[in-house]
This record gives structure tokens, C-alpha cells and sequence, in this order.
């Protein structure tokens, strides 16, 4: 798995790395089942602190994203996010929905970016 960290973002590392197993998730490229590297690994490769992974991927069972046990390792979850997510993706909508409208950008046009991030499977492409 390899992960693009920036280390001058003002999004904590944890962060970014939960969002970018996420987004692979979401866009395919990590299936229901797949095995990720332990977090001592992660954490070499990325050149972070191991308690950093640690949190990224506490977040990330906690989510349902991701499960762990002792002999089968860290796996993609069959069925990531559920019902207890709904409440959390409209808080953070309301949020964006304001800051696009207050930036002057209509309806229509947030509509138009909602469809295609979520096409995207949230993927950075704009």
C-alpha cells in the first residue's frame, strides 16, 4: 500500500492516512478482505511514528473500515462505514455546503462537485 503523506498539511498524519485507506477503499484499489500492512511496516514506509498508524487504524476499525485480530492480521471490512456514519456525513456536509455558499458558488455547482467526488469514489481529481 503505498500512501502520499504531505508533512507540511495542516491535516494531522493519523488523518491522512485514514482518509487515504478510505479513498482506496472507496475507489477500489483496496478490496473486502485485503491484508494491510502491519503498522510497523506502515510506519517505516511512511516514515512516521508507529503511534501515528496505530491511530489512523484505531480510527479506522472504530469506522468499521477496517478489523484486526492477532492471527489474521489488519483486513478490509466486507461492509465499511454503516448507519453510524449517516449522522457524521451530514454534519460535515452542512459544514461544506456553508463554506461553498459563503465562497459564492451556486446550488447547482455544489451539486455538480457532490456527483462527481462521489463518482469518484472521493478521489483527488480537481
Amino acid at each position: 500500500m503505498l500512501l502520499s503523506l504531505d508533512m507540511a498539511s495542516k491535516t494531522p498524519i493519523y488523518m491522512q492516512i485514514r482518509d487515504q485507506v478510505v479513498l482506496g477503499i472507496a475507489g477500489g484499489e483496496l478490496a473486502p478482505g485485503e491484508k494491510l500492512p502491519t503498522i510497523r511496516a506502515l510506519a517505516g514506509q511512511c516514515g512516521v511514528n508507529m503511534m501515528t498508524v496505530n491511530k489512523a487504524y484505531a480510527l479506522l476499525k472504530q469506522e468499521g473500515y477496517i478489523t484486526a485480530d492477532r492471527r489474521g492480521g489488519t483486513v478490509v471490512s466486507g461492509s465499511p462505514g454503516g448507519p453510524a456514519l449517516s449522522g457524521k456525513y451530514s454534519a460535515a456536509l452542512k459544514v461544506i455546503a456553508a463554506e461553498a455558499r459563503l465562497a459564492g458558488m451556486g446550488e447547482d455547482e455544489f451539486a455538480a462537485l457532490c456527483r462527481e467526488a462521489y463518482n469518484n469514489g472521493g478521489g483527488n481529481n480537481g
